[in-house]
């Protein structure tokens, strides 16, 4: 059917898709040309409604394929639509304007360069190109880069390009800003100068070509009648006033979203968008997609139970036609080790009985609570996959550490000086290497030995001098301590954490780091009680500083890092983190470390929002589950190299009981946790309609102080910590808080002086 720009009458005709519709699809795909927002569930079939209403629209003759603009949050989603599309309708999609919003925005800065200011031909910078330059900058500037590290100056210049504002335009009141705000214009002009932009430039310098040209943009309201947008909650603000350029008077807006999925505040997603949306294009219709086609009805019911305890949400509750399945199984483990061997056995069985690896994902908060799963996968021999992520030992700031570490046990290894002698940065440039490099050749010596010459002069020489130093220092304090304090020893003097410290960006660094040491502890138990003796008393005449037991550790990482790594091909059990998980969905997934502190992270209490955040995090965990989920925690966890103790997450005693099934020690773990945090059967707090949950018991004189068990607080010598345990009242009332740093205390209320976190 020709364009004819006019609405057609469904009563004179037949359009063959619609008919696998349900009627709230059916309703969104054929309304008329207005703004709408699709409130679209977890495996509601959005992405179908999306593509049939392009069809629709097409097929309809109420838009040429030309006429539409659909933006998606990936490239990959934005060619299966493409493909969808071929195969509902005899149309040639090249041209169409699909894709995400960096890629359309390129399109439109490549047609229009000169009105843009750009060259014809310039270039992209990936992030590392662009942190490259914003080195340069601060090199041109003279500005000591440990005072402003680069990376976070290039965080400052996007955040502020994504709020859509220049150099000039950014409020400095301080010097510090002042001087990021200074690093801005000058990182603007040199890209400028060089023809380049990056990933946020695309996205702003669009935005002010459509404001400065108002022909421009009438051009493209004409043109494009119908914006359909996928994903719209994770949309922030500047992406969000693009649209609204680009929408004119008779323009529709069709926002396929949902509230309850928004994980994405830390990359400067705005939910209130859908608001914004609501009001500025006056949306009458709201529609909402609550029939999934994914889950069993008990996964569903706890997740729709789990996020009506959020405030912030327009509400909506998942259902389906389909049983209601096998009931939640919730394990509590002893110990991290013991939650690991549990999921690898699950997993084994399931495998048994016909599931494939690849159906099974492992989902996590932290992507350092790999390291233990990868650990237990690596001694039952079970092939695994680490999915949008590297696997533990193959983590950047992991073979920085190892690096160190096995300089110590083997000073000659050229590869390890060569990764850290000038990470973190100690002004050892590729000439002074290059220099290094040509001596060690010239006397047939390792890099190692050759440093050790100092035959180097003036400024390079005295870098490689305070390498040799660090390296010396570091091997002579290593000779009377355990592996695990040898590696904290190398982590804390290298400068490796206090280099991943400055910026809060690197957090997942800093617990892989410290997950090493949990390694490395785990690791000497073993050695200890007998395992690899045959390796160490091989390695006992060879190794360097740190002896025999380090150089085991060292064959043991690299061996856990070379082996059991699935290719494309081979079935594999699926690890993430739950971000990574968004969009999938798997026939088991085992859900784990659910412990107050850990998930919900302990950093969402000091975040506005943040808890709520957490909690549709679990949302999206719970909806990615097709017939099986397990739940997980464990009563003590391995942080820092000591032993932590924590309590069940909020989230467990937040789902109905009749849904969940105990498997395992629960029996036991339960009798021995004090009263006050013993799982009971009880209404979940502000609920008195929905079916039982696990919550915490209060204390018979809780009202004495304000504080409550699980609750996150803050100590002034001790740090951040979680309530496990509570007694007493009035001046001799107490409370006992498991401490992230600092361990397990029982604090006076009357002189702690204790902070709700």
């Amino acid at each position: 059917m020709a364009y004819n720009g006019d609405e057609p009458s469904l009563s004179s005709m037949t359009i063959p898709f619609l008919s696998g519709l349900n009627p709230e699809q059916r309703e969104a795909v054929t309304l008329p040309r207005q703004s709408a927002l699709i409130l679209a569930g977890a495996g509601s079939g959005k992405t179908r409604v999306l593509t049939m209403r392009i069809a629709y629209l097409i097929q309809t003759g109420q838009a040429s394929p030309h006429g539409i603009l659909a933006v998606t949050f990936t490239n990959k989603a934005a060619k299966e639509m493409l493909v969808r599309l071929s195969a509902l309708l005899p149309i040639n999609t090249r041209g169409m304007w699909v894709g995400t919003f960096h890629g359309l925005c390129n399109r439109m800065l490549r047609a229009h360069h000169r009105d843009a200011g750009l060259p014809a031909l310039f270039q992209i910078l990936d992030n590392q190109d662009q942190l490259a330059a914003v080195k340069r900058v601060l090199k041109s500037l003279n500005i000591d880069d440990e005072k402003y590290p680069p990376r976070q100056v290039q965080q400052f210049i996007n955040r502020n390009k994504e709020q859509g504002l220049r150099a000039e335009k950014v409020e400095a009141y301080d010097p510090h800003t002042q001087r990021l705000v200074e690093c801005f214009a000058a990182y603007d002009v040199q890209c400028g100068r060089e023809g380049v932009v990056d990933f946020a430039e695309l996205l702003l310098r669009s935005y002010e070509l459509l404001c400065a040209h108002p022909e421009l943009r009438k051009h493209y309201q004409q043109r494009f009648q119908y914006l359909l947008v996928d994903e719209f909650q994770d949309t922030n603000r500047l992406q969000y006033q693009w649209l609204k350029l680009l929408a004119g008077e008779s323009s529709a807006i069709f926002a396929v979203g949902d509230d309850d999925q928004s994980i994405y505040a830390f990359r400067g997603a705005h939910t209130g968008n859908m608001a914004e949306l609501e009001r500025d294009f006056s949306v009458e219709k709201v529609i909402k997609l609550e029939r999934n086609y994914r889950s069993h009805g008990n996964i569903l019911n706890a997740a729709n139970a789990l996020i009506s305890y959020n405030q912030q949400r327009k509400g909506k509750n998942l259902w389906t036609d389909d049983s209601a399945g096998e009931p939640i199984r919730v394990f509590a483990a002893p110990t991290d080790h013991a939650e690991a061997e549990f999921i690898v056995e699950e997993a084994t069985a399931l495998a048994r009985e016909g599931t494939g690896l690849s159906g099974m994902a492992v989902l996590y908060r932290s992507n350092a609570q790999s390291r233990v799963l990868e650990h237990a996968l690596f001694r039952a021999g079970l092939p695994y996959r680490v999915y949008g992520g590297l696997r533990f030992f193959e983590r950047q700031e992991i073979k920085h550490a190892l690096a160190y570490l096995r300089l110590l046990a083997n000073p000659d290894d050229d590869g390890s000086l060569l990764r850290i002698i000038n990470f973190p940065a100690r002004g050892i440039g590729a000439r002074t290497l290059e220099q290094l490099q040509d001596l060690a050749a010239s006397q047939g010596l390792s890099l190692w030995r050759a440093a050790r010459l100092g035959a180097l002069g003036g400024k390079a020489g005295s870098g490689i001098k305070a390498f040799v130093q660090l390296i010396e220092t570091l091997g002579d304090g290593s000779r009377d301590l355990a592996l695990p304090e040898i590696v904290e020893q190398v982590l804390e003097h290298s400068g490796l954490l206090a280099h991943y410290r400055q910026d809060k960006q690197e957090e997942d660094r800093l617990e892989n780091l410290n997950e090493l040491v949990n390694a490395a502890a785990v690791y000497a138990e073993e050695y200890d009680g007998g395992a690899d003796a045959e390796l160490a008393a091989s390695l006992a005449e060879t190794s360097g500083w740190g002896g025999p037991v380090l150089a085991a550790f060292l064959t043991h990482a690299s061996l856990e890092a070379g082996e059991h790594q699935a290719d494309g091909s081979q079935e594999a059990l699926q690890l993430m983190t739950v971000h990574a998980a968004k969009g999938l969905e798997f026939h088991a997934v085992f859900i784990s470390g659910l412990e107050e502190g850990l998930f919900p992270h302990e950093n969402s209490m000091m975040e506005a929002d943040g808890l709520e955040e957490e909690r549709r995090l679990m949302y999206v965990a719970i909806t990615r589950a097709r017939r099986r989920l397990y739940l997980s925690y464990a009563q003590s966890r391995m942080l820092h190299g000591q032993m932590r103790y924590g309590v069940a997450s909020r989230f467990l005693r937040e789902l109905p009981e009749n849904l969940l099934k105990q498997v395992g020690g629960w029996d036991d773990y339960a009798a021995a946790l004090p009263p006050q945090i013993a799982p009971t059967r009880g209404q979940a707090p502000g609920h008195t309609t929905r079916g039982q949950a696990f919550r915490v018991q209060p204390s018979s004189h809780a009202s004495d102080h304000p504080f409550s068990i699980g609750q996150n607080v803050l100590h002034a010598k001790f740090g951040n910590g979680v309530i496990v345990n509570c007694e007493g009242h009035g001046s001799d009332a107490r409370v006992q808080v498991n401490f992230r740093d600092a361990g397990i205390k029982w604090l006076a209320l009357e002189y702690a002086k204790l902070l709700p976190a």
